[in-house]
């Protein structure tokens, strides 16, 4: 069972990302404040819970927490300023928007760098320790994957209805065959090595 926050002196929110790793689409960050007596049982780090779990606490996040905000930053934005900082501008856009201002920032992660005037502690895999970085887990992967799937609509030969913007083998071929997209991350490497041996 997670603990609800990382400490009980201060209003929290905790904050995490999804897609940091993907070849295309945003890196999607979230934030959420939960009441302090939030519990759900099925509520753990995002990428140990199943679709049909996430989708399911997606909803009862968004009902019950006292406040939560999802930011997206394109890939474009990631080639400019690299994957690490535009999670930790994602994380400070999404506190940001929150409609209560959290006195206090539980961050997943060993690092994080902001313009935020708010004293924050970063956490290595905070999202299977305590409630409100799970929450925001699920979020940010949520919003993500629903983002990816209109995407692979428009695009469908790349797979990103099951990939979802990740170094697949299927992604990486249909790379090679049909080119990047506008979607794609420039900076990131695209390439199959050694595809002959495939």
């Amino acid at each position: 069972m997670l603990e609800n926050s990382s400490q009980y002196d201060l209003l929290e929110a905790g904050c995490d990302e999804a897609g940091r790793g993907c070849l295309a689409g945003p890196v999607f960050a979230a934030a959420v404040i939960l009441p302090p007596d939030f519990h759900h049982p099925l509520l753990n780090d995002s990428k140990q819970m199943t679709a049909r779990q996430r989708d399911l606490l997606r909803g009862v996040i968004e009902r019950e927490a006292l406040a939560w905000a999802v930011s997206a930053v394109s890939a474009e934005r990631i080639d400019q300023i690299n994957i690490l900082n535009a999670s930790f501008e994602g994380m400070t856009r999404a506190v940001e928007q929150l409609a209560l201002r959290p006195e206090f920032l539980a961050i997943d992660g060993n690092r994080f760098r902001t313009t935020l005037e708010i004293p924050y502690r970063c956490i290595v895999k905070g999202d299977g320790k305590y409630a409100d970085i799970a929450a925001a887990s699920v979020l940010a992967k949520t919003h993500r994957d629903e983002y990816m799937l209109r995407l692979a609509a428009e695009f469908p030969e790349y797979g990103w209805d099951r990939n979802k913007g990740y170094p697949t083998r299927e992604h990486r071929l249909a790379i090679l065959q049909h080119g990047l997209t506008l979607h794609h991350r420039l900076t990131f490497n695209h390439e199959i090595d050694q595809l002959s041996l495939f």
